[in-house]
């Protein structure tokens, strides 16, 4: 999850009061976010150009390190958290956001030429009136913007955002699509001209932006935003003009974000505005900028509308697992940021309206609301229940039992991949493949991964070989599922729970593993009969070939063949790299049920 780093002071000042650490921490915990550590500045600095530790003095400024939801781009920077975390704790209402209402022929307007679907087709536009920026509050706002293109704009392959000052430049404005060398500008930071082809190949050594590059450099078209007077505003995703570049004077604040998906622009745009249009003249007001298309639709953004939800106060409650009252569960949600009424339908249930503001994107569904109010009532608040639905299958309560006797009398449990390749299937095992067994992966990522097992052995001789400079004797078993093919089934396979153990050690024998095959038919209850005998298990020779001929037997229990064990093949002991020898055993423990 993404981490935020914002200084304590500043926080506690937005917050309206200071906290010891441990209180702080608990305030977060009680929000869903997690206090992750405590620093400095100059720690940090340190920390990255790997210099020795120093002691911190008391003049440095103490930096929180905030673990946010990966979904929650509205706490992104500290504005967002301080306004979150006063609403939670009451202090303040839910913010309306507005729309600024101008005329269209007052609104600023942003053409898009045909030529941009080649590239990245769509752009969303807003402007910041009348903002007042301080140092700290205009390092938060670039911040932000490096934290969305980290997260949700995917390092500005969907989403790249551009900010400017709109007293530097004049609209109308186009989004175009050219061939690089057409492309002429000063770009951020730099005092000559370049143009398009020319600035990548600048910046292939620039350590932030060349990992940006392999986005657009092999395009046969470029985006740049041009204004009135066809100044570059901006080479989305790569680099903004010079001219536009905004400071701590900035007072108004053109943004753009380019993308190749419009539902992602549009949250990006909205937490910018959102978040930073509280230091506006007109507070909480964006005003908003019609974009037109080739095709002759317009569009005005940003949308700050609210978006509306119903949720049954049934449905909060069952997931939430504690009962609750409405006007409970309206507060709650109030605390979330989600403005709550109530009514009865004409089913006699209660059911909620919820209104979700620009800065909650993350509501998608009812399940989201309900965990919302699991957040604001307080994880530590709701009774511990065991639901019926968490009833463990006999299946896997057997296996557990059988884990536990194998453990006692001495192996350790190992957990292999289900997964293995075709010759340590087959070939290896000395076994032939009769293409009516195994259930074969079409489009292997590696040659690791061709079939599902049909067999515990490959695994545990591969854990083995892997652990062959072990001390003797090494003995270990595992409990796991294999897959056969089966016609009857609707998938064409079906699921069997294994059982397998290994002795490895100069003096492995079949009575080693025989008595073990014996301990377990014990603890099963399982008595040993004669052959031919239904009521319990025998054993009788077997030939198969992954065991020495005449040193391996088949388990036969109520008639039925569920396993075989004996000495390894020295043959397979070497496909496998195994120096010493190995008793094994296998029994399908499904049968027992």
């Amino acid at each position: 999850m993404p981490t935020v780093s914002v200084g304590r002071d500043r926080l506690f000042q937005a917050l309206g009061r200071t906290y010891t650490e441990e209180e702080f921490e608990d305030l977060c915990f009680k929000f869903g976010i997690e206090l992750d550590d405590v620093t400095t500045e100059k720690a940090i600095i340190r920390k990255e150009k790997h210099l020795a530790e120093e002691v911190s003095s008391e003049d440095e400024e103490v930096i929180y390190k905030i673990e946010v939801p990966a979904n929650r781009y509205d706490l992104l920077c500290l504005e967002g958290l301080a306004q979150a975390l006063r609403i939670f704790n009451g202090l303040d209402p839910i913010p309306t956001y507005n729309v600024a209402n101008i005329s269209s022929e007052s609104m600023l307007k942003m053409h898009v030429k045909t030529e941009t679907s080649q590239v990245r087709p769509y752009v969303v536009c807003a402007v910041l009136r009348g903002v007042i920026f301080d140092e700290a509050r205009y390092n938060s706002f670039i911040d932000l913007q490096d934290r969305l293109h980290q997260n949700i704009c995917r390092k500005r392959t969907l989403v790249a955002i551009g900010t400017h000052d709109l007293d530097t430049i004049k609209g109308p404005f186009t989004y175009e699509a050219l061939p690089p060398p057409e492309i002429n500008f000063i770009p951020l930071k730099q005092t000559k001209n370049f143009r398009a082809d020319e600035l990548m190949e600048f910046y292939k050594s620039d350590m932030k932006l060349k990992k940006f590059l392999h986005i657009i450099e092999n395009s046969p078209v470029f985006p740049v935003i041009y204004d009135h007077s066809r100044t570059v505003l901006s080479l989305p995703p790569i680099i903004n003009g010079a001219q536009s570049a905004i400071s701590l004077e900035t007072k108004n604040v053109f943004i753009e974000c380019t993308a190749t998906d419009l539902t992602k622009a549009n949250i990006v745009l909205n937490t910018m505005v959102t978040m930073f249009s509280v230091y506006c003249e007109r507070k909480f007001e964006v005003e908003p900028v019609e974009v037109i298309y080739p095709d002759g639709k317009s569009y005005t953004c940003p949308d700050l509308s609210l978006y509306q939800m119903v949720v049954p106060l049934s449905y909060i409650t069952s997931a939430v697992g504690v009962s609750l009252p409405a006007e409970k569960v309206a507060g709650l949600l109030n605390k979330m940021q989600l403005h709550a009424e109530h009514s009865v339908s004409k089913e006699k249930q209660t059911i909620f309206t919820i209104s979700v503001p620009p800065t909650r994107s993350d509501i998608l569904h009812p399940c989201d609301v309900a965990e919302d109010v699991a957040i604001a009532y307080g994880y530590n608040e709701i009774p511990k229940m065991k639901l019926p639905s968490l009833k463990p299958q006999s299946l896997n309560q057997f296996s557990d039992l059988i884990r536990t006797e194998i453990a006692m009398v001495g192996y350790t449990e190992v957990l292999t991949w289900i997964l293995c390749s075709y010759k340590e299937n087959f070939s290896m095992l000395n076994r032939k493949d009769d293409k009516a067994t195994a259930a074969i992966n079409g489009n292997p990522r590696s040659a690791d991964f061709e079939v599902v097992r049909t067999s515990l052995m490959p695994g545990i001789l591969k854990t083995v070989g892997h652990n062959k400079d072990h001390p003797k004797p090494i003995k270990i078993f595992e409990v796991g599922d294999v897959v056969l093919l089966n016609e009857t089934k609707d998938v064409g396979a079906s699921n069997r729970r294994y059982l397998a153990a290994l002795y490895c050690g100069s003096t492995s024998g079949f009575e080693l593993i025989h008595g073990l095959v014996d301990r377990i038919m014990e603890v099963i209850g399982t008595p040993f009969v004669i052959p031919g005998d239904k009521t319990g298990y025998y054993i009788q020779s077997s030939e198969e070939p992954e065991f020495l001929p005449g040193r391996q037997a088949t388990v036969i229990y109520k008639g039925k063949q569920i396993g075989t064990f004996g000495i390894v093949h020295p043959q397979v002991l070497d496909n496998f790299d195994i120096p010493d020898p190995c008793s094994f055993v296998e029994l399908d423990i499904e049968s027992f049920l």
